[in-house]
């Protein structure tokens, strides 16, 4: 039986919530160029793949975090996912936005989160780590403890270990960049030339140049 890394890597290819295209690099927010590009809010438009994000997600809360209190979805990606978990769990659910609403209470965090509570974050894509860590200092300074981290997908760079150790949070995730390319060289929908070209970039994507 195939493990869950691979199951979904299968998965978020197959509805193209991850396209990888070497040889026509895509153009990230940040300016950097690169041969693979994931977003999974692709994934709320299908209930089979939905479900079983939310199920695995809500499985690996339960095996690793039994005394959790709060679920807390890292905006705007993983609102959805995150609220699904907690409805799944049975569990109060809040979100973190990226930056304080600029009206009303100008809330960062939404939702009524208590300070001592433990929170479990949810994301949906871990790239440097920067946006997901930046959550989770919003937390702590609310007063709450953060005791891990879960995400769909990875594209595991060293800068974001090393950002998640230097910040003492625990992350687990569905999948990962490894099974992708595994599965789509497996599947020859990429040649070894190619593999060779997406292992290069990953080790310093912001110097790559296609």
């Amino acid at each position: 039986m195939k493990n869950l890394e691979k199951i979904i890597a299968e998965k978020l290819l197959k509805i193209k919530a991850i396209k990888v295209q070497p040889s026509n690099p895509f153009t990230w927010a940040s300016g950097w160029k690169s041969p693979i590009y994931c977003d999974n809010r692709k994934t709320l438009s299908y209930p089979e793949i939905r479900t079983l994000i939310k199920i695995e997600l809500a499985r690996l809360v339960r095996e690793m975090y039994d005394e959790v209190d709060v679920i807390a979805g890292v905006a705007t990606g993983a609102i959805a996912q995150g609220a699904m978990v907690a409805e799944e769990l049975g569990l109060p659910f809040v979100y973190v936005r990226s930056s304080p609403k600029d009206h009303g209470l100008e809330n960062l965090i939404e939702g009524d989160l208590k300070p001592g509570q433990k929170v479990v974050v949810i994301e949906d894509l871990i790239s440097t780590g920067g946006s997901s860590l930046k959550a989770v200092e919003a937390l702590r300074k609310d007063g709450c403890e953060v005791i891990g981290m879960l995400a769909i997908f990875t594209y595991g760079f060293p800068v974001a270990s090393e950002k998640f150790k230097e910040a003492k949070v625990e992350l687990t995730t569905l999948s990962n960049y490894e099974a992708v390319l595994q599965h789509m060289l497996d599947n020859k929908q990429i040649g070894e030339t190619e593999m060779a070209t997406l292992q290069e970039w990953r080790k310093n994507p912001s110097e790559w140049n296609a």
